[in-house]
């Protein structure tokens, strides 16, 4: 009887520790893209990864409406915007400096909070069969010019789309920000869910020119390198420029805070560093690793100038998008 106790509290004791050593994420980046990254994390590390996946603004108002409550540990964003906006509303605990110190500071939390893990810039993706790169314009404000009427695609429920529109407004002001989504609607843009789906769109003709991050095009050519779809970066200090981040944070009162810290140091370690360079095709942010050759060195992008923990005003994003129709 005694050794049957004994063999029954051991494997209870065994099952809490390997419960222990389970952390849970819930990730707006694509399965697809970092669902890899995550396993080499557990073999690295063996603590399992349960992760919830979605769009980023769709999981930080989950995050906010869950509070306390919240089963997370981890929040994987794919942009500063949704770390900022739950930071704001106190969701957050700090990183250890050691992990924040591994990034340039325009890329992390002024407040310590979150950190970015990856760069992405904004590009207009074109089809290289119908436009030629010179006939593109120099900013993203003259794609309202009815020369492009019916030859446009956005994905306006998505994160980094949304964060690109709060930037427009930072820096050129409401009505600037509202006169260009009603002027690309009026202008017969189509609608897609995803970046991966304008990407699509492009290769078969359905349209000419759409908005996206720079990486989806790489994705795309790993499965068809003959894809007529190539990258245009507008000028220099263009909203249309926005270089915006991929980020990690931990939510406060995380049951597996340790793990989360490890989870958080890994993503910026060098071989999660060059798996986001070599595999997903963005910037890496750490230095001494180096970007695929096939991108323009992120120097050269010319983003605006901006604090990235200021696009955090997704609510009023969001009603814009409303008020105008878009969402």
């Amino acid at each position: 009887m005694i050794r049957q106790l004994l063999l029954t509290l051991l494997l209870t004791l065994s099952t809490t520790a390997m419960a222990a050593e389970t952390l849970t994420v819930y990730s707006g980046r694509n399965e697809k893209l970092v669902g890899p990254l995550l396993k080499k994390f557990t073999a690295k590390t063996g603590i399992e990864v349960k992760v919830r996946y979605g769009e980023t603004p769709q999981l930080a108002a989950t995050l906010l409406e869950e509070g306390d409550k919240t089963p997370a540990d981890v929040f994987f964003a794919q942009d500063a915007g949704a770390l900022g906006a739950l930071s704001n509303a106190g969701r957050l605990q700090a990183l250890p400096k050691e992990t924040l110190d591994k990034v340039d500071a325009r890329f992390r939390s002024p407040t310590g909070l979150w950190v970015g893990t990856s760069g992405r810039a904004r590009v207009v993706a074109y089809n290289t069969k119908k436009v030629k790169a010179a006939d593109l314009p120099k900013s993203i404000l003259e794609f309202t010019d009815a020369k492009w009427k019916g030859r446009l695609g956005w994905a306006p429920t998505n994160a980094s789309f949304q964060a690109f529109v709060t930037a427009l407004r930072l820096l050129k002001g409401e009505e600037a920000a509202s006169n260009w989504l009603k002027g690309i609607q009026a202008n017969g843009v189509r609608v897609y869910k995803n970046n991966a789906a304008i990407i699509e769109a492009l290769g078969r003709g359905e349209i000419d020119a759409g908005f996206v991050n720079h990486y989806y095009l790489y994705a795309a050519k790993k499965s068809n390198a003959a894809l007529p779809v190539d990258n245009y970066f507008v000028a220099a200090g263009d909203p249309g420029a926005l270089v915006n981040v991929a980020g990690v944070a931990i939510l406060q009162g995380a049951k597996k805070a340790e793990a989360a810290r490890k989870f958080a140091a890994f993503l910026l370690e060098p071989q999660a560093q060059e798996y986001f360079s070599q595999e997903t095709y963005e910037y890496p942010l750490v230095a001494g690793v180096k970007t695929s050759a096939s991108l323009p060195a992120l120097s050269k992008v010319g983003s605006p100038d901006m604090d990235l923990s200021k696009l955090d005003d997704l609510r009023g994003t969001v009603k814009l998008l409303q008020d105008t129709g878009v969402l």
